[in-house]
């Protein structure tokens, strides 16, 4: 072509946690079983969305043509009203309605957060990181996301040092985000790590963005806090969402929360420039909206929660367990959402890999799969190893999460409790001593 149509961050867009299961589906075709431990949907993991919450969406669906209409741009008002008035409870921080948006999941939250940043201004993340938000602030950036290190060694924390220094060392950055309860790792920020950041961004005058999709997933004892309590009048962005509590990923309903945008004239026009981007797309999905009320509110809803956390809990300790326990692998017990972070052992990296294949016609396909992987990428070429021998499919955490320490993630969505304890220990016997 006559001029280079490639967006010059295209090559930041990367989602390995959907990307190996190109190689799953040739493997299983070779007669491997697979066990998905890759994508945290608890719905394809089994988990039943409750009776209760299915007849009320079955109602909405079946009267009138509230959810089939498009909604306001901004999102249903009964939403945005009922929303407004539970995080203010929640938070002892006034939310108007009028400073909630919605969008179709957070992806599509994440994508205008980052794509209507001047394009100038980076935002400081976590690594390891969620790749939506790695992918997209660096595809908006043109290079790698800035980030600052999330220590397997200290319960997942960052060094709060770490993270003045580079804000210090450079101007471009804008922002700083925080994924609270974490993913890929199941850490839950203390409060005192909270304020740190707001002390940071009031000093250099920054903005805030706290992902907390799984905050209502953060375990009792974890002792979560909303960041918008804490702002003390930083401008501040919260997302949230349906589709891990409910569950109902399949639904796409994602929202932002803007706080304090009285406080800076800057902030009040680029949140502007968000609601004008989703103008654009008219609306999002109407039915999730029209119910959610209706689902939040509802009194078996807390209690669905609880019982679920309390499995994720139980089945987090099963791991630590069993893989914490085997000298080559380091685990930290997560505090919330449905995820396990494992790291390695200097020595087991240090150590030649060649994990066999469960069948001859796996090995070609395995052996394919390595030729393309750089010897660098040492957790890559384990978990795809661990996959065409085990039927085991989890997630590198450097490729995978952007993350600077190798490893792996696996989610605890799992239902059948045997089967969840035999793959931790086929995963542990598999890697030598």
């Amino acid at each position: 072509m006559r001029l280079n149509i490639v967006h010059p961050g295209s090559e930041e867009l990367k989602y390995e946690i959907r990307d190996i299961v190109k190689f799953a589906n040739k493997l299983e075709q070779t007669g491997l079983n697979i066990t998905w431990e890759n994508i945290g949907d608890p719905v394809s993991k089994g988990e039943e969305v409750p009776l209760w919450a299915r007849e009320i969406v079955a109602e909405a669906a079946s009267e009138g043509s509230a959810s089939y209409k498009y909604s306001p741009t901004k999102g249903m008002t009964k939403a945005r009203e009922f929303l407004s008035v539970a995080r203010s409870r929640e938070t002892g921080v006034n939310l108007s309605a009028e400073n909630i948006l919605f969008f179709n999941g957070l992806g599509d939250a994440i994508n205008k957060v980052y794509t209507w940043l001047n394009p100038s201004a980076r935002i400081l993340g976590p690594n390891p990181a969620y790749p939506t938000h790695s992918s997209l602030e660096g595809a908006h950036g043109s290079s790698a996301m800035l980030t600052y290190k999330l220590d397997p060694l200290n319960n997942w924390y960052p060094d709060v040092n770490e993270i003045r220094y580079k804000v210090r060392s450079n101007p471009n950055i804008a922002g700083l985000l925080i994924i609270n309860p974490d993913n890929p790792t199941g850490m839950v920020y203390p409060r005192k790590i909270l304020k740190e950041f707001v002390k940071i961004a009031q000093e250099y005058e920054l903005f805030l963005i706290a992902d907390e999709i799984y905050a209502n997933m953060a375990y009792e004892s974890s002792d979560f806090v909303s960041l918008a309590s804490l702002a003390d009048g930083v401008p501040t962005v919260i997302m949230r969402g349906l589709s891990k509590e409910v569950p109902w990923p399949g639904s796409r309903c994602g929202w932002v929360e803007f706080y304090n945008t009285d406080t800076d004239e800057n902030f009040a026009l680029y949140a502007g420039s968000i609601e004008n981007a989703k103008m654009t797309e008219v609306c999002s999905t109407s039915l999730p909206q029209t119910v959610l009320p209706t689902i939040l509110s509802d009194p078996r809803y807390p209690k669905h929660l609880s019982a679920r956390l309390a499995r994720y809990e139980r089945r987090g300790r099963r791991a630590v367990e069993i893989l914490g326990s085997h000298p080559s692998l380091h685990v930290v017990m997560p505090r919330g959402a449905f995820y396990l972070s494992v790291t390695f052992s200097e020595e087991f990296i240090l150590k030649p890999l060649n994990i066999p294949a469960a069948n001859p016609e796996a090995q070609k396909l395995l052996n394919a799969e390595l030729a393309a992987i750089h010897e660098a990428d040492f957790d890559k070429r384990f978990c795809y190893q661990l996959l065409g021998a085990t039927g085991i499919c989890v997630v590198p955490l450097s490729t995978g999460f952007n993350s600077y320490v190798p490893g792996f993630r696996m989610t605890l969505l799992e239902t059948n409790d045997n089967k969840f304890a035999e793959t931790l220990r086929t995963i542990a016997a598999i890697i030598p001593g």
